[in-house]
């Protein structure tokens, strides 16, 4: 449990309840019987389908079920928000507004739902979680704008049926949505409470795109956003950056200018935006597909005009960057730049693991990308007199992860001398592969068995590791240890994660076993000895 909320005035715990879109419905549905309720947002749109709720470690039914809502928006929502409004204001039922793009609605039956894939149900999902996986497969895969049907998932005696997602939109509109006069703070009632002070990460920062096809296994944005990047201009930007400068609150400091990932600010491929993105192929994974575009000039460009602009000092670079495709660029003018004026000290980057089987089932590039992308950084900064570091990102107990891949891990950050402050615990969110695997301890893609980290003492025991020096983690790293039967980290050597705590038995225990493994090797006392001559051993002669 948190002890803060950022999202409530004062940062108070408690001010919204668990399950809010649900609760809200429902009350509304109490006061107002017949009145349309349309729900969206993030948590509506990952919960759409039934899927694994981690609280009550449990099957749930579509949110658009439970919060007795007639209809559901799940993705970003402008187009679909237009198109219902302008529905309503022609004068058409809610009821019959179901044909909308990136919508779900509820049906008692098929017979006006065509070209459509059933999965199943949440009876069977509920029932069988090979069922589920498969379920989630379909899902999965239909998932674009361009080749994406409409799925059927039955509920008693309900479907529910989800309309392809709409198409993203295009720069034009996009930049529309960002001209809107926002207020660009929280309303004024809430000062006197302390302020909302989820404001401070995003007041000074800048949305440059959306969509993402890096698709990590354990990033809903796949299932949110989707794969296909689509980009503000840099007119539109420049904008809101002189809106920031006006700013009472504004230093001279632009925090960020990104997205989902801030490097992506077009489109994969020609082919992405003509066929979709490839149902079983990905962009950057397992190694960067021979069709994808590789180019940071755009955003080299944007990032040169807004550091020159009147009053800013410093443009920072602070949402994620997928490092696999900046190696992948062989231009390295980004690169250099980046380090010379949009990094603060610190660049934060997430390579997540370095476990090739844990990187495999994250969807991430393997440890060598990653090394590769570092010494590249401290060869830059070498060369152009910056003293900067690399914090990376890194994240335990995920799918696949057993004790000796999280070992493996803090051997590494051993051998890196980086001690994390912080580390993320996986946390299985509606809409991910990460989740559906954490679940059903299968692979949805092939079907095959993964580990699965479930326990409180494997993932105490695995978050750790990650930070073994830290007194307060030492029983569970030394319990891991053993468990993992690697006691050789235990001791005083360079390369011991831990020293054990009673010193004097430590060293005695360690000479019984030299003394137990010489004389198993034939040294020491055993009753036969070498003879010189011809390198053959013959009995000891007794006294």
């Amino acid at each position: 449990l948190r002890s803060k909320d950022s999202f409530s005035p004062g940062g108070k715990m408690g001010l919204r309840p668990d399950r809010a879109t649900i609760v809200y419905a429902n009350l509304i549905r109490q006061a107002y019987k017949k009145m349309p309720i349309i729900i969206g947002g993030v948590e509506a749109s990952l919960r759409r389908f039934a899927h694994y709720d981690y609280w009550s470690d449990k099957v749930r039914k579509s949110i658009l079920i439970d919060s007795t809502a007639d209809l559901l928006v799940y993705g970003m929502g402008e187009n679909q928000i237009i198109e219902i409004a302008n529905n309503l204001n022609d004068g058409l039922d809610i009821e019959y507004i179901r044909h909308i793009p990136g919508t779900c609605y509820v049906t008692d039956d098929l017979e006006n739902v065509y070209d459509h894939r059933i999965i199943a149900s949440f009876e069977e999902i509920q029932e069988n979680k090979r069922n589920f996986a498969r379920a989630f497969r379909i899902q999965y895969e239909e998932q674009d704008p361009v080749t994406g049907k409409v799925l059927v998932q039955k509920h008693r005696n309900k479907y529910l049926v989800q309309n392809p997602p709409t198409m993203p939109l295009i720069e034009p509109q996009l930049d529309n949505v960002y001209s809107l006069p926002y207020m660009r703070n929280y309303h004024p009632s809430y000062e006197k409470l302390g302020g909302v002070p989820a404001i401070r990460e995003v007041k000074h920062s800048i949305i440059s795109e959306r969509g993402c096809f890096g698709n990590c296994s354990f990033c809903s944005l796949a299932f949110h956003q989707g794969r296909i990047i689509r980009s503000r201009s840099h007119e539109s930007i420049i904008e809101e950056a002189k809106k920031i400068t006006e700013d009472k609150d504004f230093k001279g400091y632009i925090h960020d200018v990104g997205g989902p990932t801030a490097n992506f600010r077009h489109a994969a491929c020609d082919k992405q935006l003509k066929k979709g993105a490839c149902k079983n192929k990905q962009c950057l994974f397992p190694n960067p597909c021979g069709n994808l575009k590789v180019d940071h000039k755009d955003y080299l460009e944007l990032l040169r005009k807004l550091r020159e602009l009147p009053d800013v000092k410093k443009v920072f670079v602070r949402s994620g960057l997928r490092y696999d495709y900046i190696v992948a660029d062989k231009d390295e003018e980004f690169f250099r730049e980046l380090c010379m004026h949009h990094v603060s000290g610190q660049l934060k980057v997430a390579p997540e693991h370095i476990s090739e089987e844990v990187l495999n089932l994250m969807g991430k590039p393997g440890r060598a990308v990653y090394e590769k992308f570092v010494n590249k950084f401290y060869d830059i900064n070498k060369e152009i007199g910056k003293k900067q570091f690399i914090v990376p990102y890194l994240m335990s107990s995920h799918p696949g992860s057993t004790l000796k891949s999280a070992i493996e891990l803090a051997e590494y950050l051993r051998d890196i001398g980086y001690y994390p402050e912080q580390v993320q615990d996986f946390y299985p969110t509606p809409g991910t592969m990460s989740t559906c695997m954490y679940y059903t301890e299968i692979n949805p893609l092939t079907m095959k068995h993964v580990y699965v980290p479930k326990s409180k003492l494997d993932k105490a025991m695995q978050r750790a590791l990650l930070q073994y020096r830290s007194p307060k983690n030492y029983d569970l790293v030394e319990q891991a240890l053993i468990i993992a039967k690697r006691e050789d980290l235990i001791g005083f050597g360079p390369k011991c994660l831990i020293r054990p705590k009673d010193k004097e038995n430590f060293k005695n225990r360690k000479k019984s076993h030299k003394s137990a493994k010489n004389n198993k090797k034939g040294k020491g006392t055993n009753r036969y000895k070498s003879n010189n001559k011809t390198g053959k051993r013959k009995p000891s002669r007794k006294k």
